[in-house]
């Protein structure tokens, strides 16, 4: 035991029978073996992949509250449809929160753990949303001076994300880029990558307020998936910037097909010759997100060359290896406060997150409405 220490932590279980509980635990910290260092957690966002695990496709509109307001405990559905997918998680209380920052409070006998005592850090490894967390030094990056932990919250999954698809896009030999519910925070902090690095990147929002908050940081090629002359704008902010990769975080319905659709059209209005076939230009869409959880439509209009494909953050990084996550890691780390500083509407503390009012706007997963959890608040 870690001084004796026991921190609260948040857990969401599926039971067999089809209901979702949310509540906190009272859970010991252990003792930090020596390369381990125990951190007392400051700040974890809920990002979308938080929300995968935490409530799923859960009908949170009937959720109910019961508990204490210091000990609350919420319970929701789970539809008939999406039991089957979860049944590996029946019956396990399972602790959430992908990533998180805060300061060493404890550290084991190494010196790279001793080392990181009183720092700030951020760090990754799941069960953020808990007030104290052991993890392996390799889990946690120092941040630099004059940096909080509400700064370093979001340093992994959105910055690494992101740069994760300019990366793909290079390997995959395309030169330029397509990103869906593009003013997300994980969408502004793309454009500004592209924008540094000179790439031509092509934005699809679903409203002229989101497309306002990109024009805002400089974003060039911004088009609306509800407005009449979507497919017209979309060809040609391909034809200017020559995009034949998509990553598309809506997932369901016609979108991933117009893309494909609309790269076609794009490469048959500067191909020399033309072929029956279609073009011999490969387009590529990657879903990296389930935004519309219906099935993907795709009206085959787009020629042979092309692909769709899901897109995970985790297997990229094992594919490139770890002196190439290094580098990425140290391009987050230095451009925390610019390039990759996320924006909160809210901060809560464990049992304010599951305050219904709470849980209502955040389950919505709605661009502009991000919540940050701060478990010592």
């Amino acid at each position: 035991m870690s001084d004796g220490k026991t921190g609260l932590q948040l857990r969401s279980l599926l039971k067999k029978s089809g209901e979702l509980e949310l509540s906190l635990v009272n859970f010991p910290t252990p003792e930090p073996a020596d390369d381990e260092v125990v951190v007392r957690v400051e700040a974890s966002p809920i990002n979308p992949s938080d929300l995968g695990l935490l409530i799923g496709p859960a009908d949170m509109s009937a959720a109910q509250a019961s508990g204490t307001k210091e000990m609350p405990v919420i319970t929701a559905k789970m539809p008939e449809a999406a039991m089957r997918m979860m049944a590996a998680r029946f019956d396990q209380s399972l602790p959430v929160g992908n990533e998180g920052a805060g300061t060493v409070i404890q550290t084991g006998s190494s010196d790279a753990a001793k080392a990181l005592m009183g720092k700030t850090v951020s760090m990754i490894g799941g069960a953020m949303y808990t007030q104290y967390r052991v993890l392996k030094v390799r889990d946690v990056m120092e941040l630099p001076a004059g940096t909080t932990a509400v700064d370093g919250a979001s340093w992994f999954v959105n910055p690494l994300t992101a740069l994760g698809m300019t990366e793909t896009m290079r390997r995959e030999n395309h030169k330029a880029l397509v990103h869906t519910a593009a003013a997300s925070n994980l969408g502004q902090m793309l454009n500004k990558i592209c924008i540094k690095d000179g790439i031509g990147l092509v934005n699809i929002v679903r409203s002229k307020e989101q497309a306002d908050i990109l024009h805002k940081i400089g974003a060039k090629y911004v088009v609306d998936s509800s407005a009449p002359g979507f497919m017209d704008d979309l060809t040609n902010a391909l034809v200017e910037t020559g995009a034949t990769i998509a990553f598309d975080a809506i997932g369901g319905g016609k979108l991933a097909g117009q893309i494909l659709t609309a790269m076609e059209i794009a490469a048959n209005k500067t191909a020399k010759e033309y072929s029956r076939y279609g073009s011999n230009v490969y387009k590529q869409v990657y879903i990296y997100g389930s935004l519309d959880t219906r099935p993907t439509e795709l009206s085959r209009s787009f020629g042979l060359s092309w692909g769709v494909g899901g897109w995970l953050l985790t297997p990229f990084l094992q594919k490139i290896g770890p002196a190439e996550v290094g580098r990425l890691r140290q391009r987050v780390a230095s451009e925390l406060k610019t390039t990759f500083a996320s924006h909160y509407t809210k901060v809560v503390s464990l049992a304010e997150a599951l305050d219904l009012a709470n849980v209502a706007v955040y389950a919505k997963r709605a661009t502009g409405e991000k919540f940050l959890i701060n478990p010592n608040k």
